[in-house]
Formats: structure tokens, sequence, C-alpha cells
């Protein structure tokens, strides 16, 4: 679900507000409490994910602070209609939007500016022994990264390390 903020400007420059509570559950249908912030750095052509914890599941509201993303989700909730789907969205600086990715989702972006700072805010805590990671550049799942080619991809060791979705373990 992508989220707009209503932006007050005037000449001084700029306000608003990037997470409120109330307004923030009321948009999603339930309450939501996040545990946790993160922030991320990263060079063009950065790919990270598709990232998920299958215990702890986290729930992930994404944001760029600086420079432009491609963020990407797929549903990985094996019982729903859209098992197997990916959405994806362009966050930046700019256009200030956020991404509101549920719990049951895997969760990546690709750096499409010279560099992007991301913050995320998690409804659960980092589970190291939950951890894992579905190959971005899965044939089945063929999401489309912006006509990135994988030789030019700056992808960790770690997110190299990634299984298909065929072989992951997903949601019920």
């Amino acid at each position: 679900m992508t989220m707009e903020p209503r932006i007050f400007r005037d000449d001084r420059g700029f306000f608003f507000e990037s997470f409120n509570e109330r307004n923030f559950s009321h948009q999603v249908g339930y309450p939501v409490k996040f545990v946790q912030d993160n922030q991320s750095f990263s060079h063009r052509n950065v790919v990270r994910g598709l990232h998920y914890q299958i215990e702890c599941a986290q729930g992930k509201l994404v944001r760029a602070i600086s420079g432009e993303i491609l963020d990407v989700y797929v549903d990985i909730r094996k019982s729903s209609p859209t098992f197997g789907k990916w959405q994806s969205e362009i966050l930046s600086a700019e256009n200030r939007k956020q991404l509101w990715i549920p719990p049951g989702f895997a969760h990546g972006f690709l750096v499409i500016s010279e560099c992007a700072e991301v913050l995320y805010k998690v409804t659960d805590y980092y589970a190291p022994a939950h951890e894992r990671c579905i190959c971005w550049d899965d044939p089945q799942l063929n999401i489309d990264w912006g006509g990135l080619a994988s030789s030019k991809a700056i992808v960790s060791d770690k997110d190299r390390q990634g299984q298909l979705l065929c072989d992951a373990d997903v949601f019920p």
C-alpha cells in the first residue's frame, strides 16, 4: 500500500508528518506497532533483497530520504490468491511516498539514483535464525528491475545465496 503524505510548504521549505500511529492504523485497517527503525545507504545498481523472516515476520514501512529506489515486494503466503506475484513502487526523497509491506511478503529494492538512503520501520525485531532471502532475479518471479542487467547488479554475497521461490520456506 503506497502512502503519500500531506506536505505543508511555504517560503521556509516544507513540513510533513512522516508517521502518525492513529492515522496509519486507520489507513491499513488494523493497529500496527513498530519496534525497530532501520536505515541503509547504497550506491547505484545495488540490489538488496528479497528479504523476509519466516518466524518473527516483519511488516515494513519503507521510504527513501535521499535518492531514488525501485522498491519491490512479493507475496509469499502460499494460501494467498496473489502468491508469487510482485509489485513495485518508485520511492524517492522528492516524491516522499512511503510503502507499507505487511508480514508475509519478501522485500527488496534497487537503487536507481547515484546513491540512496532508505529508512524503514519494522513490526518485529531482527531474528537472524529466521532470516531468509529469495533470489532477486528468480526467473519464476520475472521481476522487472527497470532493465537492470544481472551483470550490472551489485548484490551482497549473502543475497547471492538466496533461494528460488519454488525452494524457499514460505508462509502457509
